[in-house]
Parts: C-alpha cells; sequence; structure tokens
C-alpha cells in the first residue's frame, strides 16, 4: 500500500484497533500497526510517539461511539444508569480485547470522562454525595467493565462453566449446583441481573424505596 500524505488521530486509532481486534491486546505494536497503515514503523513515530499514545487513542476511538447524553430524566435514576451502562457495553462488546486500556487510561479519554461525568451527575440526582458517590461510580465502573471481560472471556456458557458442573458434587455441592443453573442464564440475564443487584445498594443506601 503507498503510504497517506498525513494521518489523522482517528485513522491511526482505527488501525490500531483493527491489530487488537484481530491479534489481541499483545499483538498491537508500533510495527503492527505501520503494517496495518502500509508504511515503515519510524515513519508512524511522526504521528505519535509511542505504543502508550496509540492505546490512549484507541480509548477515545471507542468511546467516541458511546453516546454520553443524559437518558431522559423522567425516568428513574437507576434506570439512567442501567441506560448508561447498557450504551457502554453495547460499544466495547464489539472490542472486548481494548477492556485493559480502559483502565489504564480513563482518566486521559474526553469520551470516557464524557460518560463517567454523565453518570456522576446521575448518581448525585439518586441523592448519592460525597465519598458515597465517590463508591458508587468506581463500583458502576469496576462491574461494566469486569462483566464486559467475563462475557467475552469466561462466558457461562463456555468451558469453565462445564468443568465446575463436572466436579465431585461430595466434595463441591454448592460450586457444581450453581454450576448447572449458569448454563441457563443468558449474557444479558447476566448483566443486568448484577447490574440490578449493585443498584438495589445504592438505593437502599439513599434511602429510597426500589
Amino acid at each position: 500500500m503507498p503510504r497517506p500524505r498525513s494521518l489523522t488521530p482517528a485513522q491511526l486509532a482505527s488501525a490500531a484497533l483493527h491489530v487488537i481486534d484481530h491479534d489481541g491486546l499483545a499483538g498491537l505494536s508500533m510495527r503492527a500497526v505501520a503494517q496495518q497503515i502500509g508504511m515503515s514503523t519510524m515513519a508512524l513515530y511522526r504521528y505519535v510517539n509511542d505504543r502508550d499514545e496509540l492505546e490512549r487513542l484507541v480509548v477515545d476511538l471507542v468511546f467516541g461511539a458511546v453516546d454520553t447524553t443524559p437518558p431522559a430524566a423522567d425516568r428513574p435514576w437507576h434506570q439512567r444508569i442501567e441506560i448508561m451502562a447498557d450504551r457502554v457495553r453495547d460499544t466495547v462488546g464489539a472490542h472486548p480485547g481494548i477492556v485493559p486500556l480502559i483502565i489504564a487510561h480513563r482518566h486521559r479519554s474526553t469520551h470516557l470522562l464524557g460518560w463517567s461525568e454523565t453518570v456522576t451527575g446521575i448518581l448525585a440526582e439518586g441523592g448519592l454525595d460525597g465519598r458515597d458517590r465517590v463508591i458508587a461510580l468506581r463500583s458502576l465502573s469496576a462491574y461494566v467493565i469486569g462483566a464486559i471481560q467475563l462475557e467475552h472471556l469466561g462466558p457461562l456458557g463456555g468451558p469453565g462453566t462445564q468443568v465446575m458442573a463436572e466436579l465431585p458434587p461430595t466434595e463441591f455441592p454448592y460450586l457444581t449446583e450453581t454450576a448447572t443453573h449458569a448454563r441457563t442464564v443468558t449474557a444479558d440475564e447476566e448483566f443486568h441481573g448484577g447490574l440490578a443487584n449493585l443498584l438495589r445498594g445504592m438505593t437502599a443506601e439513599t434511602g429510597r424505596p426500589a
């Protein structure tokens, strides 16, 4: 491929995301991205300083597709949180390999910060403030990111659940029974059920009815 005259941050991020989607996060390198674009590795350094900058661009590209507009205020606050969580799951779920990058670059992506700002505002409207709001935001972020990673790297319908279901029931009675039921739980049920449990605790904290 002929080398482009110039590259935009979005083009660089798209190339890096393509590498991650096809080769995993371990496959991301300056050399791999340069090959994807069709230029030398040294030429790529004209646009970015290092892999760390590429990672940030990727996170910003993916989260740029997440709608950060606050949901309609006529909904209960916990339903608005669910909408915000679903938006991230739908978008990031298409590129699960970037999940570790979200953790590393969450404070450097303007789009990710925009999502967090909207969620924090909804939590405030739900009656959470101060330290409670800090913990609530961190809990939600941890849940959404972790749930996406589990859904794609360790799904309930995967081999791990089968292995646990086949454990000796005399030694692992609760785990084997739970694993048997786990095979009937869909990804949507798992995600929304876990989120509902988390939000229920926050609702109790604010003293509002669930």
